[in-house]
């Protein structure tokens, strides 16, 4: 078998797909069978989807839910979610009901700082190089009003930009470092464009500057690109109540509970090992709202995690304490988010997602983002707290069981009724189909 193939992004999507099965599958009439079931039977709509990314052969589904019940800041959201994960909608949704009947959440922007730089190699004197930047700082504003004009009229455009001398970390290593305002807009596509003309401006300002030697007039730019690391774009959610509302039909002591939450919360922020993990189950839900309304959610992933590494040491993303028998527990997370351009004006779901949340702008998206995933981490601790996490997701995980091994209705309704008094497990579900089939 060979698995090498030449220009395949020039096959048709029929002879992509014919190649594929052919080349990988036992039964390709099988595999083109199912690949196809999965396209759209709107032609228009597929062509939108197959246009999307490159090479395209179908489209690969994933489930939109609804948390509803979200109060912020005094007003109720229905949170859509994309995520392929059970339990997750359904923690959120928990979650959110909780705390609407004890406040709801609170959450503020603190900064919409973005950031951008080019890196570039410079032979020579540093002196001299930061009085060329001084004397020429106002060029590359000028340079780019044509692509900040739009911008500029919504109230964003580019903030500052530093000269950063890196020679002690690489060798002849400097950057433009540029902050940005992007308003409702994500900006990736914006920030990148405005660093390629600094990048075409310093090298021709260099060319022409009379106190550069011909090294320094050649500096070198190696490449010209946003960060997706964000510490000053950060929005903090958070929740408070006196520590005896927190009783309700599962936490009969509240005091305890507090107490143990707190802890667990104080073991992520010392221990890695505990916070990766206790940091995932907050990004189940960023993730999954990050997604349905058309985000980068890989950008927001790697942003995070610098994030909560900024200290020197990977640690928890959200923190609680106890004050005059006050509960409160909050959150800070760097999201660079959109409510216009990119995916959020092209693909109909996502059109439909941001209906939902009813049009927020991108600050009022951040917050709702923020609270979903203090919401999940709430859930998953308070289950770790108490029950232990297994027992309200294999519940939910069971209907993944049952679907693999295709049971039927009266075979759901037999399973449904044993397990109400018997642990779940993969197996023992797994043993328990077995056992009634035969």
């Amino acid at each position: 078998m060979n698995n090498a193939v030449a220009g395949f992004s020039k096959l048709s999507k029929e002879e992509k797909i014919n190649w594929i099965a052919n080349e990988f599958f036992s039964n390709p009439n099988e595999a083109i069978t199912i690949i196809k079931q999965y396209w759209n039977r709107d032609e228009k709509l597929q062509q939108l989807h197959d246009e999307f990314i490159e090479n395209t052969i179908s489209n690969f589904y994933l489930p939109i839910g609804i948390a509803p019940n979200f109060l912020i800041n005094n007003k109720y959201y229905s949170v859509p979610m994309v995520i392929e994960e059970s339990s997750v909608v359904a923690a959120a949704a928990k979650s959110a009901k909780y705390w609407s009947t004890r406040g709801g959440f609170k959450a503020t922007v603190l900064s919409s700082e973005k950031i951008g730089q080019v890196h570039f190699m410079y032979k020579g004197d540093g002196n001299k190089l930061a009085q060329f930047f001084s004397q020429n700082k106002s060029k590359f504003f000028e340079a780019t009003e044509s692509i900040t004009k739009n911008m500029q009229k919504r109230g964003g455009g580019i903030t500052d930009i530093e000269l950063r001398n890196k020679t002690t970390e690489l060798e002849n290593y400097y950057q433009l470092h540029a902050t940005f305002e992007t308003k409702d807009s994500m900006g990736a596509n914006f920030i990148n464009s405005c660093l390629e003309q600094f990048a075409r401006t310093l090298k021709d300002e260099a060319q022409q500057y009379a106190d550069f030697t011909d090294e320094e007039k050649n500096l070198q730019v190696v490449m010209s690109i946003l960060s997706n690391y964000i510490p000053n774009c950060i929005v903090r959610a958070g929740v408070s109540c006196h520590v005896s509302e927190l009783a309700d039909k599962t936490i009969t002591q509240p005091n305890e509970f507090a107490e143990k939450f707190i802890q667990a919360i104080q073991i992520a922020e010392i221990e890695p090992y505990r916070a990766v993990t206790h940091n995932k189950g907050i990004m189940n839900g960023v993730d999954a709202v990050v997604l349905a309304t058309g985000n980068d959610f890989r950008a927001v992933e790697a942003g995070v995690h610098a994030y909560a590494s900024r200290n020197g040491s990977y640690s928890s993303l959200s923190h609680a304490k106890i004050e005059k028998d006050i509960f409160t527990y909050w959150i800070e997370i760097p999201l660079a988010l959109g409510t216009v351009g990119g995916l959020t004006s092209l693909h109909p779901m996502v059109k439909i997602a941001l209906e939902i949340l009813q049009n927020p702008s991108a600050q009022e998206l951040m917050q709702i983002v923020a609270c979903v995933g203090l919401a999940q981490n709430f859930a998953a601790l308070r289950s770790l707290t108490t029950t232990g996490i297994q027992e309200g997701h294999m519940k939910m995980h069971i209907n993944n069981i049952l679907n693999q091994y295709q049971a039927t209705t009266e075979e759901r309704k037999v399973i449904a009724k044993h397990f109400k008094n018997n642990t779940i497990s993969h197996s023992a579900v797994v043993d328990f189909i077995k056992q009634i089939r035969n």
